[in-house]
């Protein structure tokens, strides 16, 4: 006997306060996302100079201030309901978006799940009005305080969600995502002047800069643009292109350092940012990214700004043909750029391109372009260092080493050839899984390191993992600490500059690695920076401890932590047959 039917629920309209909060999680999902709206808003109004007060990683308290042109006090009450925007006046200006916000969502929807209080005088007024939401219930207007432009404050964000409060990160995480928010503005917008406050008397400003490329130095640092290179094209009638790319010394392990502005708009595009990792092929690693930062120039007849709640995401006319624009363009520009110890034809150094496939052939992994051509010889070594063979390994008679990356050996069976870096990355990967930290040397003459807002609230969020990698760390005034003591392993011992990288990769929760927790990411990331680097002079006794600790792994394990090989034997069979011998 089956059971009975389950009555049939009737189709009813939702009630007001539930529309209001889905319609605020489509657009506000975290504290950085009511940071990024009500920075656009200032931007659209004009400002010169925007001021963000976080608490609690903004869970707490968000306060923006500006400078712009301020709401009226008869607008006040109107800009807090869904769907009252400035910035529309007809129809059609949605087909010629020229400003952020356009939408008339964002303060609405922030309204509807927080505690909001809009502060605002406009030019020419005696005074400032003053209304106050909670979760979207309006009171006001009361005369208040404050000089010309807008100040919204923002408390208890999802204070009546607790289904989406509960999702959000500890407090240090989403101060990170708000700083990288911040940054990702500035670039799109440098031209204004940006002061962050996170408490604990920690200030973060990011300057009104003449260009990009001054916002750019900012955040990635002098010895970014230092290797760059810029990148200029038109890619199609109304369409331009302005970027700065770092050269592939300056890859990254994660995407988040390849910014896209469009119009003014930072924003995110999948299409675009694997279309610029393509012109990279064969210059970095699968396993990198480029870093740098876009910025495209659209007739906004060619750009939909509204295919996302957000307008983190744009669609553009042609979108597939400008995206192949890009990489064509950038490509052209990579390929020309100099190159130390490689000369071309002209006197000037260049970077040369990697010979198209044979048709037919099998696909290789990515070349790297190498040092000079002298340096890629088999290094000679008198005192070759010989390893002993066990049940699992072959004897081996270490040589010497190929263009700084590659060690040669000779076994019984033909040559070996060993990744440096994979090597090494996966000793201290499987040390730290061990032990729980490296060992650390400290340095007699401390090294100062400026930090960005970003890489401090990384440290402040992962001081314990920085501190199991082995560097010792002492505050040394506003954004900027004292190295003085730095990872060592087997020998080798890490570039206090690496700390750059690391919190980089800290920020973004580690390296991915497929099936793998997160104490594992984060051990791969401390162990990919640890490692001794491609381009590092070792020396063959140095090379010998390295093969002979890899030996003695109890699992064998001849893959690095994110799945490349460290070796590859060359069995004496394949030798003969590329030297057209018959046999031994």
């Amino acid at each position: 006997m089956t059971g009975a039917a389950p009555l049939r629920r009737s189709i009813r309209r939702l009630s007001e306060a539930t529309i209001e909060r889905i319609a605020a999680g489509e657009v506000v999902d975290r504290p950085a996302s009511v940071v990024k709206e009500l920075i656009e808003n200032a931007f659209d109004a004009h400002a010169t100079e925007v001021r963000v007060v976080v608490g609690e990683g903004g869970i707490g308290r968000i306060r923006v201030d500006d400078d712009g042109e301020g709401i009226p006090r008869d607008e006040l009450r109107i800009a807090l309901e869904r769907h009252a925007t400035s910035k529309l006046a007809d129809p059609d200006d949605l087909d010629r978006i020229v400003t952020l916000g356009f939408r008339g969502e964002a303060l609405a929807a922030i309204a509807a799940v927080s505690h909001l209080t809009l502060t605002s005088r406009v030019p020419g007024s005696d005074e400032a009005w003053t209304v106050r939401a909670e979760g979207g219930t309006v009171a006001g207007p009361e005369v208040a305080g404050r000089p010309v432009g807008t100040t919204v404050e923002v408390r208890d964000l999802f204070f009546n969600t607790p289904a989406r409060r509960k999702f959000l990160r500890s407090p240090a995480v989403e101060q990170l995502a708000v700083l990288a928010t911040v940054e990702r503005l500035h670039l799109a917008r440098p031209d204004v002047a940006l002061v962050v406050e996170t408490g604990a008397g920690r200030v973060e400003r990011y300057p009104r800069d003449r260009s990009t490329v001054d916002a750019l130095g900012r955040l990635l640092g002098p010895e970014f643009l230092d290797q760059s290179f810029p990148v200029g094209a038109t890619l199609a009638p109304g369409v331009r292109l302005e970027a700065v790319l770092g050269r592939p010394s300056t890859a990254r392990g994660t995407s988040t350092s390849l910014h896209l502005t469009v119009n003014g708009r930072a924003v995110a595009s999948r299409p675009i940012a694997q279309a610029v990792r393509a012109a990279y092929a064969g210059y970095i690693p699968r396993t990198r990214f480029p870093a740098g930062s876009l910025t495209l120039t659209v007739d906004p007849g060619l750009v939909d700004a509204n295919v996302h709640p957000t307008k983190r995401e744009v669609r553009l006319a042609g979108e597939p043909r400008l995206v192949e624009a890009i990489r064509v363009a950038v490509r052209g520009a990579l390929v020309a750029i100099p190159h130390a110890g490689e000369p071309g034809t002209d006197g000037t150094l260049r970077l040369p391109e990697p010979a198209p496939p044979t048709p037919g052939a099998r696909p290789s992994a990515p070349t790297r372009p190498g040092p000079p051509a002298r340096q890629r010889s088999l290094l000679p070594a008198p005192d070759a260092v010989a390893l002993p063979g066990s049940s699992r390994h072959p004897a081996l008679r270490l040589l010497g080493c190929v263009d700084r990356i590659y060690w040669a050996a000779e076994s019984p069976n033909g040559l070996v050839l060993v990744d440096q870096h994979a090597v090494s990355e996966r000793l201290v990967y499987d040390a730290l899984r061990r032990d729980g930290r490296l060992g650390r040397q400290e340095l007699l003459d401390p090294i100062r390191l400026d930090l960005s807002g970003r890489e401090r609230s990384a440290l402040d969020a992962h001081d314990e993992e920085v501190a199991r990698a082995g560097f010792g760390i002492e505050s040394f005034g506003p954004g900027s600490v004292r190295v003085v003591a730095v990872p060592t392993y087997l020998g080798h011992r890490m570039s206090p500059e690496a700390l750059h990288p690391l919190l980089e990769e800290l920020a973004e929760g580690g390296r991915p690695l497929p099936g793998e927790a997160a104490p594992d990411r984060i051990a791969a990331t401390i162990a990919c920076h640890a490692a001794v680097r491609a381009g590092d002079v070792i020396a063959i006794e140095e090379m010998g401890r390295l093969v002979a600790e890899l030996h003695r792994l109890a699992d064998g394990a001849y893959a690095c932590p994110h799945g490349r090989p460290i070796l590859v034997e060359v069995p004496r069979s394949r030798l003969d047959r590329w030297f057209l011998r018959a046999g031994p």
